[in-house]
C-alpha cells in the first residue's frame, strides 16, 4: 500500500532512537499516522513543528498497519509567530483539535482546505481570529455538531439573537431568553460576519464553541476536556481582553 500527498503536521513524538511518530492531517487521505525514519535527526527535527507544511508518502506491507513515511518539508508556519503569542496559540489548537475530533483515515479535503486557508492568514489582520472562530464553527459541522443561528430556538425570531442554547446548538433571542439567560452561551456578532471587534467578544465566541467540542468528546467517550492546547489559545484571549 502507498499513497503521496500533501499534509499539516499535527504531531511528532519520539520513537525508538532516530525514529518518530508522525500524525498528519492530508488532503486525499485525512488524519493518518506513521513512522519516519530519521525524524529525530538534525535535518528533519527542526521542521517537524506542529502546522508545518509537508510532501508525505505513506507506505505499508497491509492497509490496517502504521507504516513509514518519507516527508519533504515544504514550508513551516510556527517560526513566523514565535513573536505572538496568541497567534501561535492558535496554530497549537487547531492542530490539536484535528487530531483529537476527527476520525483516522476518513478524507476531507474541504476541511483540509478550509484549516490550511485559516492557518495561512493567521496574522494578516487582527480579524484572522474570527476567522479562527468560523473555522472552529466548520469543524463542529463536520464532526455532527452543527450550530443554528438562523432563528430563536424559542420564539422563530431572527430578531436580536443574542445567545446560543447549550443543549440544543440554536440560537435564542433576548426576548426568548427570559429566566434562562444565566444558562446560556454567547452569540458572538464575529459569528456571522466574521469581523473582530474585541478579544472580549473572541473570548464569548471560543465559551461557546469549547462547550460544544467538549459535548462531542464526551459523547465519544474520548475524554471530557478540550485538548490542553485549545484551552491555553483561550486563556492568551482571555488576557488580552482583560488589557483592552
Amino acid at each position: 500500500m502507498r499513497w503521496r500527498d500533501q499534509a499539516m503536521l499535527l504531531t511528532a513524538r519520539k520513537h525508538g532512537e532516530n525514529k518518530a511518530i508522525l500524525e498528519v492531517f492530508s488532503s486525499r487521505n485525512g488524519l493518518h499516522s506513521g513512522i519516519l525514519p530519521g525524524g529525530t535527526s538534525r535535518k528533519l527535527a527542526p521542521f517537524l513543528q506542529p502546522g508545518a507544511q509537508l510532501d508525505v508518502e505513506w507506505k505499508a506491507r497491509l492497509d490496517e498497519h502504521m507504516g513509514t513515511f518519507r516527508v519533504e518539508p515544504v514550508r513551516s508556519r510556527a517560526p513566523a509567530l514565535l513573536a505572538d503569542q496568541i497567534a501561535l496559540a492558535a496554530l497549537s489548537s487547531a492542530c490539536s483539535l484535528i487530531s483529537r475530533t476527527l476520525p483516522e483515515r476518513e478524507p476531507n479535503p474541504v476541511l483540509y482546505d478550509a484549516t490550511t486557508s485559516m492557518l495561512d492568514g493567521i496574522r494578516a489582520d487582527r480579524d484572522w481570529l474570527a476567522a479562527y472562530l468560523k473555522w472552529e464553527l466548520n469543524l463542529l459541522k463536520e464532526i455532527g455538531f452543527a450550530l443554528d443561528f438562523s432563528t430563536c430556538a424559542a420564539t422563530g425570531s431572527t430578531e436580536d439573537l443574542r445567545y446560543v442554547s447549550p443543549r440544543t446548538g440554536r440560537a435564542v433571542s433576548a426576548v426568548g431568553a427570559g429566566q434562562w439567560v444565566d444558562r446560556l452561551l454567547p452569540l458572538p456578532l464575529c459569528f456571522r460576519d466574521g469581523v473582530f471587534r474585541s478579544y472580549s467578544e473572541i473570548g464569548d465566541g471560543l465559551r461557546t464553541t469549547g462547550h460544544f467540542f467538549e459535548k462531542c468528546l464526551c459523547s465519544r467517550k474520548r475524554g471530557s476536556a478540550v485538548p490542553a492546547a485549545r484551552t491555553r489559545f483561550a486563556s492568551a484571549v482571555e488576557e488580552a481582553a482583560a488589557k483592552e
